[in-house]
């Protein structure tokens, strides 16, 4: 069910709810009030708690009257603080007019994008089985990685020195000892991730990786060694999928549909810029736009925010290798990452 007609619906019951309470009980006759409470002169209404209740997510019905409550509470103490700034003529402040004048527009524009991304369909079987067949790596050969990680603040002209060491290093300890003895700062890390929380464009070179292999993940400001101390397959079929596919997909469908919608509005206006602010080389993206849409995190990241992943060096020859991860010890090994605390032992 799509979340905007849960929560009109979440919103019904509520006013029902409400309502109920605020009738009268002689005899049924007294009608219902649309007023929740009352702060000094002033009313809170039950569509303001409606209009509160639909922006919180994960809410049971069994739950609409203790949440209901306790947003009129807050609506009241707002309402108390509102009457004071008004005492004291804040709403003529020019910050403060400024700050509404802000919000105004922010809402405005939003409204507008969502009425045009309200235009996305739901993706097709077709497209599914299609994003589905091209991610083997996310799905069919879906892996769990054990991941050692290195986050190195290197200049470019000593990145290929370390990628050097780090095709000559035996092992991790190794690497991380010629680290302290060059006095290169690093930060030490890592964690059990699934295929889907890796950078989509670099899957398929970690999906390449065999246990105990190294990669290096180049960034503005240094360099990333991931150490893949293990890893175990664990599918998905294109049941399992859907729903996570769908939702990327829409998701994607909205960010291409509001970049469209803006480079339109853009082509069609008259933009002149004044005085010591010029034409940028390329207009800001949409998601650095206040009305931009914010989707739900993607099933996968963004590829053209990926970094460049370089080939994995070749096996680490650690005197005690690390040990495939088994179903049955996946969910010890995530809580207590073993696997990283050996691998990093020292380091603090």
């Amino acid at each position: 069910m799509p979340k905007s007609l849960f929560n009109s619906r979440l919103a019904a019951i509520a006013a029902a709810l409400l309502l109920a309470a605020c009738g009268g009980d002689d005899g049924g006759t007294k009608p219902a009030t649309q007023v929740a409470a009352k702060v000094n002169s002033e009313e809170i209404s039950v569509h303001q708690i409606n209009g509160a209740l639909s922006r919180v997510a994960n809410i049971k019905p069994d739950q609409l009257k203790q949440a209901s409550t306790g947003i009129l509470e807050r609506l009241i103490d707002q309402e108390l603080l509102v009457q004071q700034a008004n005492e004291k003529k804040l709403d003529r402040d020019p910050r403060v007019l400024q700050l509404i004048e802000a919000s105004r527009r922010e809402i405005l524009a939003r409204a507008y994008l969502d009425q045009t991304l309200a235009q996305t369909g739901k993706p097709t079987d077709a497209e599914v089985k299609t994003f589905y067949d091209e991610h083997p790596d996310l799905f069919a050969k879906r892996r769990i990685y054990n991941l050692q990680e290195l986050n190195i603040r290197l200049p470019a002209e000593r990145q290929d020195e370390l990628r050097a060491q780090v095709d000559q290093a035996r092992n991790f300890p190794e690497l991380i000892n010629w680290l302290r003895a060059q006095n290169i700062p690093f930060a030490a890390g890592g964690g059990v991730k699934p295929a889907e929380q890796l950078p989509l464009e670099a899957l398929p070179r970690f999906a390449a990786m065999k246990d105990g292999q190294i990669a290096l993940v180049r960034g503005p400001e240094g360099v990333i060694v991931m150490f893949l101390a293990a890893s175990r397959e664990q599918p998905l079929d294109e049941n399992q999928a859907r729903p996570f596919i769908e939702k990327f997909l829409e998701n994607r469908a909205r960010t291409e549909l509001a970049k469209a919608e803006i480079k339109r509005l853009r082509d069609a206006a008259k933009i002149e810029y004044v005085g010591e602010f010029t034409k940028p080389a390329e207009p800001a993206a949409v998601a650095t736009d206040p009305a931009a849409p914010a989707p739900d995190a993607p099933l996968v990241a963004d590829p053209a925010a990926a970094p460049a992943v370089e080939a994995p060096a070749a096996a680490a020859h650690s005197d005690a290798p690390a040990a495939p991860i088994t179903p049955a010890a996946a969910a010890a090994e995530e809580a207590s990452q073993t696997a990283i605390e050996k691998g990093v032992a020292g380091l603090k």
